[in-house]
């Protein structure tokens, strides 16, 4: 035919070659991008996006092990454990007689209340010497502050917590503290004085903790918290120590938490302490390769 140009070909094949496989495509990549979308979606459920997530832990849920430092699974079992060791010690309170009778007839009793600094120093004395002032002088209280019945439990005066180990305490100092004076407070042969009172007394008189251990420095804080009408009888110390024991990538920390209990008129003292043992790794393969069934720890 004029003026027409063959291939040779059907147009039935030409047609099949010219359209290209759209749909094929398109559904390939859509089956690739399914599952990008869907891993994205997961981790953004799992990561709370730029949010996070917060829970109420119930009593009975164990607490969380701190990766980098001590927790509230390390200090919390080494308070209970000191504090019940050291209550342990004690004997119960003894009811103590009314009236002049008790010096002579039942001395000091050890875990009672008595008022009486030493042979030379005693609070609540009409007879203890005054100053010019009429004050009462350093190691005695006002001879117009009556005198205070011996009938209760011994009151303790919580000076406050040392921190020598190898780890800031941040927030735990505080509640440490409160947990020790909550339980020492529980127990039937002890009061606590309250930490305002004792923190008090020791702006009054300037005196550093650690310089309570001299008995004029613990007559006039005796006085000052006698004066406040909170006499008391023993001082407590509680000190955080810690050991480490470095092993390749491995770290095994021990944490002891000890509480230390002076008689504020005799000097003697009892202390107790707690231990617990921790573990850094840095994969939880390391668990297992020093503790656990290869047992390396012993080199």
């Amino acid at each position: 035919m004029e003026g027409a140009y063959s291939t040779g070909e059907s147009p039935a094949g030409n047609s099949n070659r010219s359209q290209p496989c759209v749909p094929n495509a398109v559904n390939g990549r859509v089956w690739v991008a399914l599952p990008l979308v869907a891993l994205g979606l997961l981790t953004a459920w799992v990561g709370g996006c730029a949010h996070r997530y917060g829970h109420i832990v119930a009593n009975d849920d164990k607490d969380l092990v701190g990766s980098h430092e001590a927790g509230a699974a390390t200090w919390n079992p080494l308070v209970d454990a000191s504090v019940a060791q050291l209550l342990g010690r004690c004997p119960p309170p003894q009811p103590l007689p009314f009236g002049n009778q008790f010096a002579a007839e039942m001395g000091t009793p050890a875990m009672t209340v008595s008022h009486s600094m030493s042979s030379d120093m005693q609070l609540n004395d009409p007879t203890a010497p005054a100053g010019a002032d009429g004050a009462s002088l350093t190691g005695s209280i006002d001879p117009n502050c009556p005198p205070q019945l011996a009938t209760g439990p011994a009151r303790v005066c919580f000076i406050g917590i040392e921190n020598k180990s190898a780890e800031e305490l941040v927030d735990f100092k505080d509640q440490l503290y409160e947990r020790i004076d909550s339980q020492i407070n529980a127990g039937e042969a002890f009061r606590s004085i309250s930490r305002r009172m004792v923190d008090a007394a020791l702006i009054e008189t300037r005196l550093r903790p650690d310089s309570l251990f001299l008995p004029a420095n613990r007559g006039a804080f005796a006085a000052a918290l006698g004066r406040q009408g909170t006499p008391v009888d023993y001082l407590l110390y509680a000190t955080i120590t810690s050991g480490t024991t470095d092993r390749n990538k491995s770290t095994q920390r021990d944490y002891v938490l000890t509480l230390e209990m002076v008689n504020l008129h005799s000097g003697d003292y009892i202390k107790e302490s707690a231990k617990i043992r921790k573990g850094y790794h840095h994969t939880r393969a390391g668990k297992w390769w020093n503790f656990g069934v290869f047992d390396q720890a012993d080199g």
